[in-house]
């Protein structure tokens, strides 16, 4: 049985750090990230086309490299939930959550029984294929599988005490790219009024054991102010775009620059 390293390091109060795969196909992903020094892959099929082999070929190849597959779905539908899982996930994000009966809803369709009412699968890959006992199995991949909801508007952030209270949710995730588009004030993941929602999301998630995650915010002055005053411990703070991007430019920057030099 394969753990979720995730768990053991939220549980040890350790802050942890992913990066977003949007761009990347193929299986190697995994360990170039791990090696970079991430925690886990927050692959991304709300925002980009990855298809559902691609999805699991990435997970079955982080299980093995020691880095945990995350997956954010694109909506908050059964199908999409359970075949990540199935195929390698050891955690899921779901975008827009909005109030504590989309909460339920998601911990119904992604918890084995008594906690939920998730279909049971053999010869999961976090088993490595083999078979087990049931109870067993049911209560490991239970134990192992972290469920995040994203608040991403002012109403979710209203209701954050709510959803923070419903069992079975281990994280909430404010999405501050969104909030802040919905507060009128687009990119400014800063500003006041989004740090009053984090720290509101913050004591909700202090009142009901909760985790508290920040996306969208990739400056370290932010992300240490998160940690320090919010106590927010799981972050997304890059992209494989996005250092993709910024590497090709800023090399091309400097060869060309260099060039210049020559006359």
């Amino acid at each position: 049985m394969i753990p979720n390293p995730l768990v053991k390091k939220l549980a040890a109060s350790q802050t942890v750090l992913g990066v977003a795969v949007r761009q990347a196909r193929t299986v190697d992903i995994a360990r170039i990230m791990k090696t970079a020094g991430y925690d886990f892959l927050f692959i991304d099929t709300e925002h980009t086309p990855v298809p559902a082999d691609v999805v699991s070929q990435i997970c079955q190849a982080a299980l093995g490299s020691g880095i945990a597959p995350i997956v954010r779905t694109p909506n908050l539908e059964r199908v999409h939930a359970i075949h990540a899982l199935d195929s390698g996930a050891q955690g899921l994000v779901f975008p827009h959550v909005e109030n504590a009966d989309e909460a339920r809803h998601i911990v119904d369709i992604c918890r084995y029984a008594p906690a939920g009412h998730r279909s049971m699968a053999y010869g999961l890959p976090h088993v490595e294929f083999a078979s087990h006992d049931p109870r067993e199995l049911m209560d490991f991949v239970n134990r192992e599988t972290l469920i995040a909801v994203m608040l991403e508007t002012p109403e979710a952030i209203e209701r954050c005490e709510e959803i923070a209270a419903v069992p079975g949710i281990d994280i909430l995730h404010v999405g501050t790219q969104d909030l802040s588009a919905e507060m009128g004030i687009p990119g400014e993941v800063g500003a006041p009024a989004v740090a009053q929602a984090i720290e509101r999301v913050s004591r909700a998630c202090a009142a009901h054991g909760k985790v508290l995650g920040v996306g969208g915010c990739y400056d370290p002055e932010f992300i240490r102010r998160y940690v320090t005053q919010a106590r927010a411990r799981f972050f997304v703070v890059g992209s494989d775009l996005g250092y993709l991007l910024g590497a090709a430019r800023a090399q091309s920057a400097k060869v060309r620059a260099s060039l210049e030099t020559l006359g």
